[in-house]
């Protein structure tokens, strides 16, 4: 296994796989309703909806960053608003974090290990640091969603 392997293992690990830190992603948004994800049952934390949106956003924002576009999120494109708590607007908002989540891995499946040693301009990490990161930033955020969604219940 090469290194580019190792970190999409990982990635699938903490997305949908068999994460030994818990429930990856995936599970832990199963069942997770338009209701129950526009709800903020601790008044100064964000609902499950603006997560999902965060995390998604910065899936996409990693996959240009990689391809050499050096997006910088402005504070809505970091947390994106929800303006819309229907049915359907949490079942785009599930579609677009699955879009965004496949075409990053797209993209890093076409990469080279020496492309994980590049240093992103004007960032101070390398595109390894950033993957690495992201894994944790998607994590991070999956054990809010478990948290939210028990006190909800």
């Amino acid at each position: 296994m090469n290194e580019v392997e190792r970190i999409l293992d990982q990635m699938d690990r903490a997305w949908e796989g068999d994460a030994w830190h818990g429930p990856p992603v995936k599970r832990v948004l199963e069942n997770v309703t338009a209701e129950l994800a526009a709800q903020r049952p601790i008044h100064s934390a964000h609902s499950i909806w603006e997560i999902v949106n965060h995390v998604a956003s910065w899936n996409r924002i990693v996959r240009h960053r990689l391809i050499g576009d050096p997006i910088e999120p402005t504070p809505e494109a970091d947390w994106p608003p929800v303006w819309d708590v229907s049915d359907v607007a949490w079942k785009r908002t599930l579609e677009t974090l699955d879009e965004n989540r496949k075409l990053l891995l797209k993209t890093v499946e076409e990469m080279k290990d020496d492309q994980l040693n590049v240093q992103l301009p004007g960032e101070g990490y390398t595109n390894y640091v950033m993957l690495h990161g992201l894994i944790q930033h998607d994590l991070y955020h999956a054990g809010q969603i478990a948290i939210l969604k028990k006190a909800v219940r």
